[in-house]
C-alpha cells in the first residue's frame, strides 16, 4: 500500500505542475501546447507522437499502480520512488524557472526567452530529464513489461523531439547565444569542462 500512495502522490504532483502551469498560461493568452501545431512531415510526426505517449504512460502507470504490478525486490522499488521523486523536482524547478517560456512543443510565431539559469545551469532539458526520470522511476516501482517498453519508447521519442525539433528551433530562434549554451551544459544533467 505504501508504494501505491506514494506513487499517486508523485504523479499528482508532477501532473499536477503540468496542467496547472498549463492552465495558469493559458489564463494569460499564452497557448502553451503547440505539438503538432503548424508542423509538417517528420517534425509533426514526432510531436504528435509524443503528445499520444505522453497519454498513454500515465494510464499504463496508474493501471499498474492500481493493480500493484511488482516484478522487482523491494530495493528497486525504493530507488524508483527517488528516481520519480527527483523527477518532480527536475520538472518543477524547470516550470518555475521557464516562467511564461515554457512551451509543450516550440513555437515559431511567439517570442520567448532562452534561459540558461536556474536548473538549466546543469540540465538544456530539465522538463524532459523529469518526464524521463518519472518514467523509469514509476517503470521500476510497478516493473511490468508492458509499462516499461512502453516508458522507453515514451523517453525515446522525448530525446527524438529533443534533437530534430527543439535544438533546431532553439539554434534559429537564439543562434550563437544557444550555441554558447549548448558548450557550456550538457543536454541532460552536467556541465562540460572548459577547453
Amino acid at each position: 500500500m505504501f508504494f501505491q500512495a506514494s506513487a499517486i502522490l508523485l504523479l499528482m504532483i508532477f501532473y499536477g505542475c503540468y496542467f496547472g502551469k498549463l492552465l495558469s498560461q493559458r489564463r494569460k493568452g499564452i497557448r502553451t501546447d503547440q505539438l503538432g501545431r503548424g508542423k509538417k512531415g517528420f517534425v509533426r510526426l514526432i510531436e504528435l507522437s509524443v503528445k499520444a505517449a505522453a497519454a498513454a504512460v500515465p494510464a499504463a502507470e496508474v493501471i499498474s499502480i492500481v493493480l500493484n504490478v511488482s516484478g522487482l525486490p523491494s530495493p528497486f522499488r525504493w530507488a524508483g520512488l527517488i528516481l520519480a521523486l527527483a523527477g518532480d523536482v527536475f520538472f518543477l524547478c524547470a516550470l518555475i524557472t521557464m516562467r511564461d517560456s515554457w512551451r509543450a512543443g516550440v513555437s515559431g510565431e511567439e517570442k520567448t526567452e532562452l534561459v540558461t539559469s536556474g536548473v538549466f545551469s546543469i540540465s538544456r532539458n530539465p522538463a524532459f530529464l523529469g518526464f524521463d526520470l518519472v518514467y523509469l522511476g514509476m517503470a521500476l516501482t510497478f516493473f511490468s513489461w508492458p509499462l516499461t517498453l512502453l516508458s522507453a519508447f515514451a523517453a525515446l521519442l522525448l530525446h527524438l523531439q529533443i534533437v530534430n525539433v527543439e535544438e533546431d528551433f532553439l539554434i534559429a530562434a537564439f543562434g550563437q547565444d544557444y550555441l554558447d549554451y549548448r558548450g557550456r551544459v550538457c543536454r541532460y544533467l552536467g556541465r562540460k569542462p572548459r577547453s
